[in-house]
């Protein structure tokens, strides 16, 4: 099985692009399934920064147009338009580049804690087999290695901390300034917490369901109030901080524009996480209104990194070793079918042999029977330990594919020379 990776990410391309192809989990899992078909298996990780399709298929082109159809159909850009934000990997390059998505390598935030999270949650609802299964539990082995091993994911170690930095450099001194929470998720009660903790005062959260606003509300002494309540506070607001789900704006020029008399020349800062997008970003063109997206963060990101370079390095070298174990692993797959007929024959032989000393098998004790059974089995595991050792061993270089036809050859192992003994 060939291991193909198709995706797009901020590297890439900008997020009006990006929220085209984001997908929310239920279609995740059901494009995963379409894409898997009967035979083949497929986990898609969508998250604010990519959009990547992970497939496992007996022939890599095919799986490869599968994939390039999906983002064709997902964003409707042309393929003049669609070709140039698409990233193309196979086997190791894929793996490793997965190893780095899980390790926070590959994104905005180097060694934010997030994507852990979404990237098991892209596993748990992919359509795995022998290959992805694997794939995705080595990602997180190194994931989870790379956090524990070095320092990468130092403040701030995610999106949420980069926007309070933010904010906190628009304002220099947060204290006094009141903000509007959209969402009541992880990515915003981490932005409660990071802006409370640089002074902050969270005035109310906006959210549609009203028990997980109060439970954020509480956390950090704020109201919690419906999605229809934004205009009223956007009156009060100094800072807005946005992260839902939804797939539509949530705060509209329009609504910004009719509270603007009100708020009587007081500037508003807007910063908007979610993808795809939830504040409508023509609210930048009106007077003292600011609006950031979350690809405006890269500059906050860049301050923090100078004292995270070496710590980066040891995580590439650790991603570098984990997506080596994955490659070996996956080369000797191809051998994994020559071992599975030679231990076949060998079993074959071994019964047949017994078979045939029959007559003479069964003046024996059931115990002695038994002794024979296991000291035959023996033999043979002994005889073939090597040979399976050296085999896999071989298949993760060039010529691990003429090992493998040799052993076929050798031994017969091909179903016509398997007939022509039959005769």
């Amino acid at each position: 099985m060939r291991l193909v990776l198709v995706g797009t990410s901020h590297r890439l391309a900008p997020i009006e692009v990006r929220e085209r192809m984001a997908l929310e989990p239920a279609r995740a899992a059901e494009l995963a399934k379409q894409l898997a078909g009967e035979q083949g298996e497929a986990v898609c990780l969508s998250t604010c920064n990519r959009t990547e399709l992970y497939l496992a298929h007996e022939d890599a082109a095919v799986a490869e147009r599968l994939a390039e159809e999906a983002f064709a159909a997902l964003s409707s850009l042309p393929e003049a338009e669609l070709d140039p934000v698409l990233y193309r990997l196979q086997d190791k390059a894929a793996a490793l580049h997965l190893f780095r998505v899980a390790a926070g390598l590959d994104s905005l935030v180097p060694g934010e804690g997030e994507i852990l999270g979404q990237v098991r949650t892209a596993a748990k609802i992919g359509k795995k087999g022998a290959v992805l299964d694997r794939l995705f539990r080595e990602a997180l082995h190194a994931g989870r290695r790379v956090r524990a091993e070095t320092a990468i994911g130092e403040s701030p170690a995610s999106v949420s901390a980069a926007a309070a930095s933010l904010a906190q450099q628009v304002f220099g001194d947060l204290n006094g300034h009141a903000v509007l929470l959209i969402g009541a998720g992880k990515v915003a009660a981490l932005a409660a917490r990071n802006l409370v903790s640089r002074g902050a005062s969270i005035s109310a959260i906006a959210n549609r369901g009203r028990a997980r606003a109060e439970g954020v509300a509480g956390e950090v002494d704020a109201r919690a109030v419906p999605l229809e309540r934004i205009p009223d506070e956007l009156i009060q607001a100094d800072v807005v901080v946005s992260s839902t789900g939804s797939a539509g704006f949530l705060v509209t020029k329009g609504m910004v524009e009719s509270v603007l008399r009100q708020r009587r020349g007081r500037p508003l800062f807007l910063i908007d996480l979610a993808v795809p997008r939830d504040l409508d970003p023509g609210i930048h063109e009106l007077r003292g209104c600011y609006v950031y997206d979350i690809d405006d963060l890269e500059a906050v990101v860049s301050e923090s990194l100078s004292g995270r370079r070496g710590e980066a390095a040891r995580a590439e070298a650790l991603v570098e070793e984990e997506a080596e174990r994955f490659d070996a692993w996956q080369s000797s797959l191809g051998v994994v079918p020559a071992i599975t007929s030679l231990r076949a024959r060998a079993e074959e032989i071994r019964s047949r042999e017994l078979s045939r000393a029959e007559a003479r098998l069964g003046q024996l004790s059931e115990r002695e029977r038994q002794t024979v059974e296991s000291v035959t089995t023996q033999i043979v595991n002994k005889l073939l330990h090597l040979p399976t050792v050296r085999l896999k061993e071989a298949a993760a270089g060039a010529n691990g594919g003429e090992y493998a036809e040799a052993l076929r050859h050798l031994f017969g192992l091909d179903a016509d020379q398997d007939r022509q003994q039959g005769q």
